[in-house]
């Protein structure tokens, strides 16, 4: 036990009118002075073994649209967690429907679109200008600028010293994929068709832009970040074209059953994973036809466009293989060991293990007689959890958020209920960037209704479950949306966590002890 000799000095806490005491521990929780006694003398710092258990989650995660406003794509393997497949699933709607193509309308080329999301530091960039360049539509004399930006990853930069290369593949989907608001689990088998479209991703994208030389005008619209795949033209010149006037292409209830959608994977089994918004995809068929003007028949170049933007169902789904350790420690995990604890904790997100954490009854026993017989006042409590520093050495890049639940509840905590919108954060990490990392967790106010309520049950634990992932907030007010509405089903993150103590539970632990543990800070006369 470490004493604060230091009198902690009350001020008023934004429009609230709660106060915060200021402490040489330098780690208290804003909610925290709700629960100081005036006149407190004495700061007492303790920490408390705990259990803390892994969760399996089954390898499975909701992945529907209203799910996922970001998708990943790619794969991954390590030896703690095992190897990752994510591939995307989308359906596909004309822009225009029952199209007239024109006469004799044939493809000439058929572009997927992708926009993953990249790197913007300026030492990330490069730049390639050729002032000679002649555009071949005319033979124009131009300048073409082409800016190249690094894709942004989760998983291996390099493999065996060499950049990591992926291959994107396209492939047409066989089953109908139903409507955008169907509940869709990212295992679902789904089953896809002939590959038409493939493309070696060497982990960058472009943009360019090309002027004239003559006025500096654009010669073409300037073709913003983007990683661009040519598709089979053969297969959108029978699929699409070839079907002018066909009832298939008449509305969009026939359409999506009829190009029921396409797949993009990669056929590589390790690598990394980026993402991107699924509503920046789109697919655009160029093709010419026969316009005649005053007897003479000009071939002349027209397009149109296929959607994969809202309104479409979009489906993330992922694949694990699992090695023998992780899936010895998850089939315990089969009915969750929450009397004594797990030593390690696997966590990740997309649909990976999560882990629960239990207060013993005698800790909440212990503070409610402290509570009623001492006067104490909780200034802080937390639930610390470290990193593995042996399972989890590596330089992947750790979670720096984590969603938090009380067993029985629905919505946020109620250290996040009452500070939303203040800049409150459920999560404080330390060290991400070593093998030292740690997070806390608040939960003073979740402390506070267990000790001063004089009617809650004595004999239970208080339990909370926790997953990987961050919060989504209203983009106009910055609340958060509530505890549903998260990146759990797209965040790549994974972490090996120090567990239970099996010798320490509901015992008090030395300065020293890195097992799961919950630490106060709180006043006594």
């Amino acid at each position: 036990m470490i004493k604060i000799k230091t009198l902690m000095k009350m001020i008023p806490f934004l429009v609230m009118g709660m106060v915060v005491l200021n402490s040489c521990e330098g780690e208290l929780d804003d909610l925290g002075s709700q629960l100081v006694e005036a006149g407190a003398s004495e700061g007492v710092d303790k920490m408390f073994g705990i259990v803390a258990y892994n969760i399996n989650n089954n390898d499975t995660i909701q992945t529907d649209a209203s799910r996922i406003d970001s998708v990943r794509i790619g794969a991954f393997d390590e030896p703690v967690f095992g190897s990752q497949k994510v591939s995307y699933i989308t359906q596909l709607r004309l822009n225009t429907y029952n199209p007239d193509f024109g006469v004799n309308p044939v493809v000439d080329s058929v572009v997927l679109t992708l926009k993953p999301r990249y790197a913007t530091a300026t030492d990330s960039i490069t730049t390639t200008t050729n002032e000679d360049y002649i555009y071949p539509e005319g033979s124009v004399a131009a300048k073409k600028v082409v800016t190249t930006y690094p894709v942004s990853k989760y998983g291996k930069y390099k493999i065996g010293g060499q950049k990591t290369p992926l291959t994107i593949k396209v492939n047409e989907v066989n089953d109908f994929l139903g409507a955008s608001t169907d509940k869709v689990i990212s295992n679902k088998a789904i089953a896809v068709g002939a590959e038409i479209g493939s493309k070696n991703f060497n982990g960058t994208i472009n943009s360019v832009k090309i002027t004239k030389d003559s006025d500096n005008s654009d010669i073409i619209p300037e073709i913003t970040p983007s990683l661009r795949v040519n598709l089979d033209k053969d297969f959108f010149q029978n699929k699409i074209i070839a079907k002018k006037g066909d009832q298939v292409l008449k509305d969009a209830a026939s359409f999506i059953r009829y190009f029921k959608g396409i797949s993009i994977s990669v056929s590589d089994s390790d690598g990394y994973l980026f993402s991107m918004r699924p509503n920046d995809a789109a697919i655009t068929i160029y093709y010419k036809n026969d316009v005649t003007a005053n007897n003479v028949v000009t071939r002349t170049k027209a397009e149109t466009a296929l959607s994969l933007g809202s309104g479409n169902a979009h489906i993330s789904k992922i694949v694990y293989n699992r090695p023998a350790s992780y899936v010895a420690a998850m089939s315990a995990a089969g009915t969750p060991n929450d009397v004594s604890g797990d030593q390690l904790l696997y966590t990740q997100g997309m649909g990976g293990a999560g882990f629960g954490i239990k207060i013993p009854a005698s800790i909440i026993v212990q503070l409610k007689n402290q509570y009623k017989n001492e006067k104490i006042g909780i200034v802080s409590a937390k639930i610390r959890v470290y990193n593995d520093d042996v399972t989890w050495n590596n330089s992947y890049r750790k979670p720096t958020s984590m969603l938090v639940i009380e067993k029985g509840e629905k919505g946020f905590l109620p250290d996040m209920s009452e500070l939303n919108g203040t800049g409150y954060s459920l999560i404080r990490t330390a060290n991400l960037s070593t093998k030292d990392a740690y997070y806390d967790i608040g939960i003073t106010a979740s402390l506070k209704k267990i000790i001063q309520d004089e009617t809650y049950d004595v004999t239970k634990a208080k339990e909370f479950f926790v997953n990987l992932g961050t919060y989504s907030s209203d983009a106009s007010t910055g609340l958060l949306l509530g505890q549903n509405y998260n990146n759990r089903a797209y965040t790549p993150n994974r972490i090996v966590l120090k567990g239970t103590d099996q010798t320490k539970i509901g015992q008090e632990l030395n300065a020293t002890s890195k097992a799961a543990q919950l630490r106060l800070i709180y006043t006594k006369k």
